[in-house]
């Protein structure tokens, strides 16, 4: 599914837990975040934290990928290897 919205993740998210059928209040523990960050996060709350927002997912058994938009990666994506670690040689 492609996601484009911090409103379409929430609903993925809100989707996924009820699937499992975990409470809010549980997803929280299990993620170690607070109940206030797992309704946020469900509600499309656009600055939640991106760490904390990984850690739900992986404890939904969800995952994300990041693909070039248009299509699969080509090489000569317009990367250099430097960019991709963050920094130069």
């Amino acid at each position: 599914m492609r996601i484009e919205t911090a409103e379409q993740l929430g609903t993925v998210i809100r989707s996924r837990r009820k699937q499992v059928r975990i409470t809010q209040k549980e997803l929280a523990m299990a993620c170690g975040t607070g109940l206030r960050f797992i309704v946020d996060l469900e509600k499309g709350k656009p600055s939640c934290q991106i760490g904390k927002a990984l850690l739900v997912l992986q404890a939904l058994g969800l995952a994300i990928e990041a693909t070039p938009l248009g299509g699969a990666a080509k090489s000569g994506d317009g990367m250099r290897d430097d960019d991709a670690e963050g920094g130069t040689r």
